[in-house]
């Protein structure tokens, strides 16, 4: 199982976005839990991203909405961990 580690910025957005789109707080909670365990699972649609966002990865969590993340290793215990960056309808995020 990988951790996900959420910076302040994806913290903020979370907060906005949920504040605006109640009913989509569960969908949200349901796709961070399914990164969780199984980053790769066909209905997230995780996705590499191009152009200025390369490096990073996208997945779905409902209908235009969008998870910004990275990939990384954790410097102390060398585990792959989940950095979220942003969340947000697809025009926001990317």
């Amino acid at each position: 199982m990988t951790h996900l580690v959420l910076t302040p910025k994806f913290k903020r957005a979370y907060r906005k976005f949920v504040r605006r789109n109640k009913q989509l707080q569960q969908h949200i909670d349901n796709a961070l839990r399914q990164m969780e365990s199984d980053l790769f699972a066909s209905y997230l649609n995780t996705h590499k991203l191009s152009g200025g966002l390369s490096g990073l990865w996208a997945s779905s969590c409902g209908y235009d909405c969008r998870i910004l993340f990275a990939i990384e290793r954790d410097p102390a215990t060398s585990v792959e961990v989940i950095v979220l960056l942003d969340i947000g309808a697809h025009d926001e995020v990317y």
